[in-house]
């Protein structure tokens, strides 16, 4: 990681953190982003996995009272489900397919909501949100938006949504960083390759950035209403998914 590419990685931590305090996800797209450009693949995962979870950990404690935790609980019994899977299968995507994902995953905020029925206290629902978030967060490296249906048509206040995605993205990017370790400590990134991992004061730094972030994203969280918390959260992950999909076809 030259000091150049660490620069802008840890500015684009802060401003993400900054973004995803107030609405839950999109910044984690912007991250995700920035580092497949700058990083090998798996790295991008891991650092990605780190911040994100510190990020969402620190937003989970700050609106800790609000927190849903029998869902989490069914989300966890879906997200150990496709852990498993993703295990059997053992494929993991080049740097090309993990921006179309993350592309598709945007676009995910524009279904119609009479496609899909979908509320995160109804029955099974939590446990379907467990595995194919889980799922599509470990090869893609987010799925915020995917995660976000479930909570569309939930009555929960934006309070509870945010804290109660932010645990279960815990979950997610913690599960992320130990799948996507293994390709590293095979090719002697545990020892022998020591370049592909990050190096720790990268962490040492980005890791406080994503909480001041968090912290500043919160008291705008506060000021905000519930309609216009979705509506700039809807048009922001699609001009990130648009900026994805460029990114895929080789055009930006």
């Amino acid at each position: 990681m030259s000091p150049v590419s660490a620069l802008v990685i840890l500015v684009t931590v802060l401003v993400t953190a900054f973004i995803s305090g107030i609405f839950g996800m999109a910044g984690g797209l912007i991250l995700m982003g920035v580092l497949a450009a700058l990083l090998p693949v798996a790295t991008a995962m891991i650092v990605h996995g780190v911040v994100q979870m510190v990020s969402n950990g620190y937003r989970a404690f700050l609106w800790r009272k609000y927190i849903d935790w029998r869902v989490f609980r069914r989300y966890a019994l879906g997200s150990l489900a496709a852990l498993g899977l993703l295990l059997l299968v053992a494929w993991r995507p080049e740097a090309r397919a993990v921006y179309l994902l993350l592309a598709l995953t945007s676009m995910l905020v524009w279904l119609p909501g009479g496609w899909l029925s979908l509320d995160i206290l109804k029955r099974g629902q939590a446990e379907l949100a467990g595995f194919a978030v889980q799922a599509l967060n470990t090869l893609g490296g987010v799925a915020g938006p995917l995660l976000d249906i479930f909570f569309v048509a939930t009555p929960m206040d934006r309070r509870a949504i945010v804290a109660t995605k932010a645990v279960t993205q815990v979950l997610a990017h913690l599960v992320k960083i130990g799948f996507w370790s293994v390709p590293l400590i095979a090719a002697g990134g545990a020892g022998g390759n020591a370049a592909l991992w990050p190096p720790l004061w990268f962490f040492g730094l980005a890791i406080p950035l994503s909480m001041i972030g968090t912290t500043f994203g919160g008291k705008l969280l506060e000021r905000m209403s519930d309609v216009d918390f979705k509506r700039a959260m809807k048009w922001l992950v699609t001009a990130i998914g648009a900026a994805m999909l460029l990114k895929a076809a080789g055009w930006l």
